[in-house]
Formats: structure tokens, sequence, C-alpha cells
């Protein structure tokens, strides 16, 4: 297949103001977003994509789970499409770019090519994949996983929010559920533009990260129950902690990831302490270990090290223990042919580039267990993510949207 011209580009400005009028839907109190899956602002979000793919000349699917669907017709009605895009979603105090740069880039592939006259064999779909966070419904990339057939719609739909309140009611309630069959339609490849989310490619001075690997992951929910009792009057030998018990197995934690380096990680992002009262000493801490490596067997390991040395911590200090498997998928090696298209497009187009392990957990490590997958990274400020603080530079999103335009044309193959 002929590869695009080097002249080839994207509208950078464009790409720009869709981010900056995008980010006025459910702003955060400090700069980023508050956009949170299913709620009357994802509802408005959702319908500003819609009118700009319509305005592209897109149609716009929609299935079951919510998910988006703008397609942009090819010349062959037999040939599959290549499908591109991200989450709309964020984190309560998320920022501006974290997955929303994969959704309006890839609407710019689209706005560009209907600029340029450009026809392609296969169609192209714009995609906005419902709950990629996870915050509001665990686990993340909740509606990609049931599209990929990892999780069972039905226990999709019943996931439940702090309130009690369920995934499937709620996506009823903003008018975002369509009676497409999920995981029904059938890719060519996908694309997936995201910023690192971490300091590698700033830290070394590259425009794009190629990535060829995502990380693994395993949630493990940890419950610690001891006995609720007075600060003051109760004597220290005869106190049973739950937060200290909690304090000492998340040491551990730390411990067991820098031991299994240098690509493994752990933390304990979610935590809750009861009563959460100054002057009791918690009964109960529940919190969850988050345990990640490119490596299936690391993964296995920290976990099985993590729940005997909490056994062990929780035996001595006579508190009890329990473990709930909450969330997890298994390393990612992308489709190497995406991949190259990736490379190729960086090196067409004059950007540095460097291989790269995905950190963080992306729709796109779940569509890649049924179609060729890959995705493109630029560098984020100071690797900031998940956080209203997250910024990037208008040329860091046009270098990771023009490798990404050349990609998608590359596999959708321009028609002459």
């Amino acid at each position: 297949m002929a590869a695009p011209g080097e002249n080839l580009r994207i509208d950078g400005d464009r790409l720009w103001d869709s981010l900056m009028e995008m980010a006025k839907i459910g702003p955060g109190v400090a700069g980023g977003n508050n956009r949170q899956t299913l709620t009357d602002a994802d509802a408005e979000g959702r319908a500003l994509f819609q009118s700009w793919c319509e305005a592209a000349g897109c149609t716009m699917g929609l299935d079951t789970m919510g998910n988006m669907f703008a397609r942009r017709e090819g010349t062959d009605p037999d040939a599959l499409p290549v499908y591109v895009g991200s989450h709309l979603d964020t984190q309560p105090t998320g920022g501006k770019y974290d997955g929303v740069l994969g959704v309006l880039g890839a609407l710019e592939v689209i706005r560009s090519l209907n600029d340029m006259d450009i026809r392609t064999k296969h169609p192209i779909v714009v995609t906005n994949w419902t709950n990629e966070e996870g915050t509001r419904f665990a686990p993340a990339m909740l509606a990609s996983g049931v599209f990929a057939g990892v999780h069972a719609q039905d226990w999709a739909y019943d996931r439940v929010d702090a309130e009690g309140k369920r995934f499937e009611d709620e996506l009823n309630r903003i008018g975002w559920k369509g009676e497409e069959e999920v995981g029904a339609r059938k890719m060519h490849a996908f694309f997936e533009l995201h910023i690192e989310q971490g300091p590698i490619l700033e830290a070394e001075g590259k425009d794009i990260g190629v990535v060829t690997h995502g990380q693994g992951l395993s949630w493990t929910q940890v419950t610690i129950t001891g006995k609720e009792s007075h600060t003051g009057s109760t004597p220290m030998p005869m106190r049973r902690n739950a937060g200290l018990g909690m304090a000492r197995v998340l040491d551990l934690v730390d411990e067991i990831a820098v031991a299994h380096g240098p690509h493994a990680v752990g933390a304990a992002g979610h935590i809750e302490v009861f009563p959460n009262s100054r002057n009791v000493i918690p009964g109960k801490a529940v919190f969850t270990v988050d345990l990640r490596s490119p490596d299936l067997a690391v993964i296995e390991e920290m976990v099985s090290q993590m729940k005997a040395g909490a056994q062990k911590i929780c035996d001595e200090m006579q508190l009890s223990v329990e473990f709930e498997n909450v969330g997890g998928f298994d390393p990612v090696e992308f489709d190497a042919g995406c991949v190259t298209a990736i490379r190729n497009a960086a090196d067409r187009l004059g950007y540095s580039h460097t291989n790269i392990i995905s950190g963080a957990g992306h729709d796109a490590c779940w569509i890649n267990q049924v179609a060729p997958t890959a995705m493109v990274m630029c560098p984020c400020v100071d690797g900031l993510s998940h956080n209203e603080a997250e910024e990037i530079s208008k040329d860091w999103a046009t270098a990771g949207a023009e490798v990404l335009f050349h990609a998608v044309l590359e596999t959708a193959e321009i028609v002459e």
C-alpha cells in the first residue's frame, strides 16, 4: 500500500480549539475537568462530539453500552473499517487531554481528509468508548471490555457507583443507550492516540512514543478489620488498629514493587478508613492495591507476595484480612503491523520517537484482543495525569495527531 506524502498535515489550531471547547463541559475546580461517565456533563460532551462528527459528514452509531461510532465511508463497501479513538469521560479531578485528545485527534483525521478531498478504501470510524476511567463504575475500560468479550454485558449493567446507582439505569437516564449489539462490529485495525501519562518522553526530548506493549495490572481490594476504640484511653498493647495494619501493608507493597523493578509498580489509590473520626482508632480499612508489570509472571508473583505478607502482618497484629480481585488484565503486545505504521509515520514526518511501554490501561488493551491494534503517545508536562494540572503543548498534540493521521491513512489505504 502507498504511504501518505509527508506534506499531508492536520490542522493543529483546529484540534487545539476543539480540545478547549470540549474542556468547557464539566469544568473542574482547578482548571481541569470533572466529566465522569454517565453524568449530565458526559451527556453534554457526547452531544457536542456528535454534532461535530455529523458536521464532518459522518453517520453516528450507538451500541447498547453507549459506545459511539462516527463513520466516514470508504470506497470499498466490503472493506472492514479502520477504527480510531479513545474516551471522553474523565476522572473526578481530571485533565483536559486524557482520552479526549484521542477522540478529537481522530475527529481531526476525518476533518483533514475532508479538507484535502482524500478518499480511502477502508471506512474510518471515530470511536468514543464509554467509562474508560472506571472511577464511577469499576472496573476501568468497562465498555471496551464488553465489546471485546472480556465482560458480560449484564454484569456491566449491574455495576453500581458510590450512591448505589446502576450503570444501565444511568446510561438510560442520560439518553445514550443505543440499540446496536455491542461487539458486533468487525475491525480492520484500531489506533488510539493518548498522552503518555508518564515522564519518559518529555525527559528524553522525544516527540512521539511508539507504544509496543501495555503493562498488565491486578487490582486487589484488601479489607482489614480490627476494633474501633478511643484513641486516648486505649493502651497501646491492647489496640487492634486497622489503619496501622493498612499502613504496614502499603509499605510492603512499595517494597515488593521496587524489588521487581525496573518496570514493576505498585500503590493503593483508593483508600477508605472507618469510622474516620479524629478520636477513634480505625476499626476497618478498605483499600485497593494496584500492581502492574509488562510481565504476567511478575504480576502474579507480586500479588502472591502481597497477600502472604499482608496476612502475616495482620495475624501478628490480631487483625483479620480479606482479599478480593476487583479488576485487572494481562500484559499486552500490540500488533506489529500497526506499530510499524506508527513508527513509519513518525519517521516520514520527521518527528523524534522512541518505543515505550504504556504504564496505564487503555481501551486499546482490550480491543487488541479482537483486532490489530496499536497506540501513539505524546508527552505531557512532568508526566502528570489524572490531575487537573495535567498539561500538554499544542505542538505535542499536533505531532501526535499527525502521526495518527498518517498511520490511519496508510492502513485505510488512500484511493488515488
